[in-house]
């Protein structure tokens, strides 16, 4: 499987990039959330999901690991395809998306084309204990400290911690130390709150 792609960006639009790879180039199918992430030009890395079905392989890109297993979540959802569940996190950031299902606010979830009532609340029973809560500090978060964190987050889960636990002690981290954390500090600090 592709896990991610790091490549020169060649094209961008609101649902779709091109990223060249060694002189090939991939197309994928992104989000808006991850769209406004993406520079206009340059290097940039995309974390993966790759679909593969009768009719079509498809690649869909995430700006970060957190939208892509949130996307994972989505689409193991009975009725909801890799463009529905790419439409829910375009129609709201990964943020928003936690908060929607954990507050069981099915008309948010409607008002997103292509997701109906029965959809809406298929995907609030499913996925209400499997997200992670939505804590403020990570709301405040600023974009650069997203590869430090996830970084970090990778390396707890290494280590052998539970990808929520680890999560929620790097959120902690962050709320008492600050965003200004190397990865070896946040990852430090993580491990003697456990």
């Amino acid at each position: 499987m592709i896990t991610h792609l790091h490549g020169v960006l060649e094209e961008k639009t609101p649902a779709s990039a091109v990223i060249d790879c060694g002189g090939i180039g991939y197309a994928l199918s992104i989000s808006l959330h991850t769209y406004a992430q993406l520079p206009d030009k340059g290097t940039c890395r995309l974390f993966t999901h790759l679909a593969i079905r009768e009719d079509a392989h498809v690649l869909y890109g995430f700006y970060n690991q957190d939208e892509r297993e949130l996307f994972r979540q989505l689409i193991s959802v009975s009725g909801v395809g890799g463009n529905t569940a790419l439409a829910v996190l375009s129609g709201l950031d990964p943020s928003g998306v936690k908060s929607t299902i954990q507050n069981g606010d099915v008309s948010a979830l409607k008002a997103i084309k292509g997701v109906g009532p029965k959809t809406a609340e298929r995907i609030i029973v499913d996925l209400r204990d499997k997200v992670t809560k939505v804590e403020v500090g990570e709301l405040g978060l600023v974009v650069g400290q997203n590869k430090q964190r996830e970084e970090a987050l990778t390396a707890l889960i290494t280590l052998g911690f539970a990808k929520n636990a680890a999560d929620k002690a790097i959120s902690k981290v962050l709320k008492k130390y600050g965003s200004d954390l190397g990865v070896e500090e946040i990852v430090k600090h993580a491990l003697s709150s456990f």
